[in-house]
């Protein structure tokens, strides 16, 4: 299974007010591996960031004027994604802004590229009801470094996540073996034989142990006025 984590840095909180993306990654994850092939991009917005949002990127109007706008980049973007489950933490966010930036240049919106978008968010709240779900404190709950986040950045942000997501859902691997394919029914055959003609050592207890087994029974029968379950 291909699966792609995506996140994106964006101008404001809100699309429908004019908000544009100024950074968009993903990373690819097969066989919940990171295969280290990514996606990323600087976006030339066309407009100045919210005060808040340059506190949280600092990616400045200077820095982006000579970087490539969304619809540059858009049939590369969409060939990454393309056939992939995409992982995005409080998806409806990014996904609103992406779909945004392709309406703008008449493409179909991302739903209709990708296999399905899942939200990394409510699944962390499923998880863990009632606990800080951002991805700082998820970093924390499962112990994944993340001490060199000190600005969002959508690259990081998107390896950062992928990490929390294999270690979130790592317990489900063994819980759903292939117990039966071919190959691990003649792995359960050939373990079966082999305890099968094992010799088992039966070591008796002496007459010592015996005894001192004897007189512990009767000073329990007679503390639990013999009450005891297994002298009925």
């Amino acid at each position: 299974m291909r699966y792609v984590f995506l996140d994106t840095e964006t101008t404001g909180l809100d699309s429908a007010l004019g908000h544009r993306i100024v950074e968009i990654a993903a990373v690819e994850v097969c066989n919940r591996r990171l295969t280290n092939r990514h996606f990323h991009r600087y976006l030339n917005p066309g407009r100045e960031s919210d005060e808040g949002a340059l506190r949280v990127h600092g990616l400045t109007r200077e820095f982006l004027r000579d970087k490539p706008m969304f619809r540059d980049v858009c049939n590369e973007f969409l060939e990454f994604i393309a056939d992939a489950e995409i992982f995005i933490h409080n998806a409806p966010f990014d996904v609103g802004f992406i779909n945004r930036e392709l309406d703008l240049i008449r493409f179909d919106p991302m739903q209709n590229h990708c296999l399905q978008i899942i939200d990394t968010l409510a699944l962390a709240k499923e998880l863990h009801p009632g606990k800080r779900n951002n991805l700082d404190a998820l970093c924390e709950r499962y112990q994944i470094d993340n001490s060199h986040r000190t600005l969002h950045g959508a690259l990081l942000d998107a390896e950062l996540l992928a990490e929390v997501y294999l270690a979130m859902t790592r317990g489900q691997e063994s819980l759903l073996m292939e117990v039966d394919t071919p190959a691990s029914r003649q792995a359960n055959s050939s373990i079966a034989g082999k305890v099968a003609n094992l010799a088992l050592i039966v070591q008796p207890a002496t007459q010592a142990e015996l005894e001192l087994h004897g007189r512990l029974m009767e000073r329990i029968s007679v503390e639990s006025k013999g009450n005891c379950l297994w002298s009925s």
